[in-house]
């Protein structure tokens, strides 16, 4: 019998998206396949400690989280390349000498995190430190995907349609609110949309039609982020969304979706609490595929595919598409590096159908095959520095002598 692959989920950490984090890992969790693989949680608390054991696997865990009630062991990473290890100190024996375990070993990690701390390319870096196979985009493509202001700047400079927009930063306002207004006022007309700039989930996103609004807008998102996106608004907007999975030269894109929104816009309450909360962004109201031209479906798919190649991603993302119903243009919204849910929803109805466990099996081969690439790299180069330095070293000592 085939040994089981140990993969750790990695999902939690100190985010605002905390909670979405923890519906899309238990959702990945009860449908990774139990004869393949053996899959171990590891949970980063909001106050950035690291958990493994059992009671991870029930929703209950979280609410009032206490990991000494809970059962929970207390853990850190080995960054030594290649140990892969999660390791735990004997109890009642923190920081003393050597008494200290390995807890876990993982073979692959797919991260599951949503906003800082996780999504934004910091894990990412932990990951490549500890050499260890991981099934989502590298640390450059995760951290422009986080920051709106970055990613917009990016898309813009390779050609890809964006709206118009403008960025405060909290000082600029704080030292002078009206002023900064007034800046966003010449740069862009009303509606406008109020982002953070390294948030998701639609956290702090607000619409603005007015001085008023703006303000208040910008009061609620300096609160989350000290930078903060302002983007034009649509007057009659389509959201459309289109997940891309794959890595390097084999990449596919999925059947294009409509979100349903009863507002103006796609707020948190509506993505991630409708049905209860427990099925993510899979509760969300959609139409799949979404009612648009076979040549508008072609162009979404294809743009995604592009930005896709252009951040170097790998494993699953999902990249969001504002049109204009007016004239039919295209923008895009976003890249969500790993979005909610895993955007399993869109791949179950994709062709003849990609059901979630499939999904995963796919994500952990991409993590693995990346590995194996980077791995063809060389990272050592053989020369006589070290040796040259020495030799001139003792050369300069002998020369100083009478």
């Amino acid at each position: 019998m085939a040994k089981k692959i140990q993969l750790g989920i990695l999902f939690g950490s100190r985010s605002a998206e905390h909670e979405v984090s923890i519906i899309s890992a238990l959702q990945l969790a009860a449908m990774a396949n139990p004869f393949k693989y053996e899959v171990i949680p590891v949970y980063i608390s909001k106050a950035g400690e690291w958990f493994i054991g059992g009671a991870l696997w029930k929703l209950e865990t979280y609410l009032n989280f206490d990991p000494r009630k809970s059962g929970l062991t207390r853990v850190f990473p080995d960054l030594t390349a290649r140990s892969r290890a999660l390791m735990a100190f004997e109890r009642g024996a923190p920081f003393r000498g050597e008494r200290r375990h390995a807890a876990a070993r993982l073979d692959c990690v797919i991260p599951v995190f949503h906003g800082l701390h996780g999504e934004d390319g910091s894990v990412q870096g932990m990951l490549e430190l500890m050499d260890l196979p991981y099934a989502s985009t590298g640390i450059a493509g995760s951290a422009v995907g986080m920051d709106k202001i970055m990613m917009k700047r990016l898309f813009d400079g390779c050609g890809f349609p964006v709206l118009r927009d403008t960025f405060l930063t909290r000082g600029q306002y704080e030292a002078d609110p009206d002023a900064a207004c007034q800046s966003v006022e010449a740069a862009l007309p009303y509606p406008v949309f109020v982002k953070p700039a390294n948030l998701g989930s639609s956290i702090g996103v607000s619409r603005a039609d007015s001085r008023e609004q703006l303000r208040a807008a910008l009061e609620l998102a300096f609160t989350l982020d000290r930078r903060v996106l302002i983007e034009q608004g649509l007057n009659d907007p389509l959201e459309v969304n289109c997940s891309v999975l794959g890595f390097d030269h084999e990449v596919s894109p999925s059947v294009v979706e409509q979100p349903v929104r009863a507002g103006d816009l796609l707020d948190f309450k509506t993505k991630y609490l409708t049905g209860g909360g427990e099925a993510g962004m899979a509760a969300l109201t959609r139409l799949i595929p979404a009612p648009i031209s076979d040549s508008d479906t072609q162009k979404v798919q294809q743009t995604a595919v592009n930005i896709f190649r252009a951040l170097d991603c790998k494993g699953v993302v999902r990249v969001d598409f504002m049109m204009d119903r007016a004239d039919g243009s295209l923008y895009i919204t976003e890249i969500n590096t790993i979005p909610g849910s895993l955007a399993f929803y869109l791949w179950e109805k994709t062709g003849e159908g990609l059901p979630y466990r499939a999904l995963i099996d796919r994500m952990v081969d991409l993590a693995l095959k990346a590995y194996q690439e980077k791995e063809r790299a060389v990272t050592s180069f053989q020369s006589d520095i070290i040796a040259s330095a020495l030799k001139r070293q003792a050369s300069g000592s002998k020369g100083g002598k009478t």
